[in-house]
């Protein structure tokens, strides 16, 4: 599995490129979606993700992707799971100081987002949800979800991203 992450990692711009055409046909299917019941398959979608971007990213289905914006290389898979940027504890050869044999994830996103724009916002409530689902919803919201997403407190965390990069996943 680590070694299909560093390859995804090496491939960023390839398989970011992949993943926007996928987003698109993905935000085409919000009729189909909708008329399924989005609550009805999100365990099922979620399950596909996870197999798809487990094999791939070795993800942890944060439910919000960050893959885009951190060259595809999944925060989510740091020791000590970190979101927001490295710990200070890389060692001189760029691994993680809780693993050693093991690359630091954000070392990886580094060289990774030099392949592709980046940029992200990170929301933590949304571990284990399905953002494929998010994606299509986010283009065409219901009117009661938007009612909600106004009303709901804190935003998400912004993170900043690396000099001279912008830009939404």
């Amino acid at each position: 599995m680590y070694a299909v992450r560093l390859w995804s990692v090496r491939h960023a711009r390839g398989l970011n490129a992949f993943y926007r055409g996928f987003e698109g046909a993905l935000k085409h299917m919000h009729g189909l979606f909708r008329a399924l019941g989005y609550e009805r398959i999100e365990r099922p979608v979620a399950a596909v993700e996870r197999v798809v971007k487990g094999v791939l990213f070795d993800c942890q289905m944060c439910g919000q992707c960050v893959l885009s914006s951190t060259g595809m290389s999944c925060p989510m898979n740091c020791p000590k799971n970190l979101r927001n940027g490295p710990c200070g504890g890389v060692r001189d050869n760029g691994h993680c100081e809780v693993k050693p044999e093991m690359k630091c994830v954000w070392v990886e996103a580094y060289r990774g987002s030099q392949r592709i724009p980046n940029g992200l916002q990170v929301d933590q409530r949304l571990k284990d949800r399905s953002s494929w689902l998010r994606v299509v919803r986010e283009l065409h919201p219901e009117p009661q979800a938007k009612a909600v997403a106004a009303s709901a407190g804190a935003a998400p965390a912004k993170i900043e991203a690396a000099p001279g990069k912008s830009g939404v996943p």
